[in-house]
């Protein structure tokens, strides 16, 4: 029966899973986030429709990629669709040239309206959640004092975050201390997105909580106590 072939599904459940990969690589903070949002769902089951229509014609062109045992043949035709419809997918036909614009004609770029549609989808649905995180997490947090302290005990938290996001972190702190025109307390939450959008909401309150005062702005004595 159709819904009998089990190597439909497992080839359609490989290319879910590839395209959850791709989505979770660009959300890291907060992957389980994103792979709720609609466009996310929809990016997944054209992939994994993709997958067994690749399959379909792998069967019915009976690739068999010079093996003799059936049941090696069935895992390797399922292994094969599901990443070979990741670069028929992702692959441009050719490019137009539109002004100064290289423009990809090709499967590639409805995939691509589709991420894009992801971003703002998960934008959205995070932006409230994490503008009061941001802001409960680095309420008394003092961007003079956090602006070394912080981001290196947040890195040195993690074991495996690649040196080239820790340069894109370095060089957004940088422009944060050089700009003096913005208020201590907004360079403490950009300082705090910052971080939150590499290491997560879970690490970064983990870690303002662990540094306590060595972070917490001096208090603002009256003015009959200065002296």
């Amino acid at each position: 029966m159709f819904w009998a072939n089990w190597e439909w599904l497992v080839a359609g459940l490989l290319g879910a899973v590839i395209s959850s990969a791709e989505i979770i690589a660009r959300y890291r903070d907060e992957p389980d986030n994103a792979l709720r949002t609609w466009p996310s769902v929809l990016y997944m089951l054209v992939n994994a429709l993709a997958s067994v229509a690749t399959l379909i014609l792998i069967q019915a062109f009976n690739w068999t990629f010079g093996i003799s045992d059936p049941m090696l043949v069935g895992w390797a035709q399922v292994v094969v669709a599901g990443f070979g419809a990741m670069a028929i997918l992702r692959a441009s036909l050719f490019t137009v040239q539109v002004g100064d614009e290289a423009v990809p004609i090709g499967l590639k770029r409805y995939l691509d309206v589709l991420l894009a549609a992801v971003d703002r989808a998960v934008d959205r649905k995070r932006a409230e959640e994490r503008g009061k995180a941001v802001g409960e997490i680095m309420e008394n947090v003092s961007f003079e004092k956090a602006y070394q302290a912080l981001p290196a005990y947040c890195l040195a938290l993690l074991q495996n975050l690649p040196q080239e996001d820790q340069d894109q972190l370095g060089k957004k702190i940088g422009i944060l201390f050089n700009s003096a025109g913005i208020n201590p307390r907004v360079k403490s939450l950009l300082l705090g997105i910052a971080l939150m959008n590499l290491v997560g909401e879970n690490v970064l309150r983990a870690a303002v909580k662990n540094l306590g005062r060595d972070l917490e702005m001096d208090p603002i004595l009256p003015p009959d106590l200065e002296n």
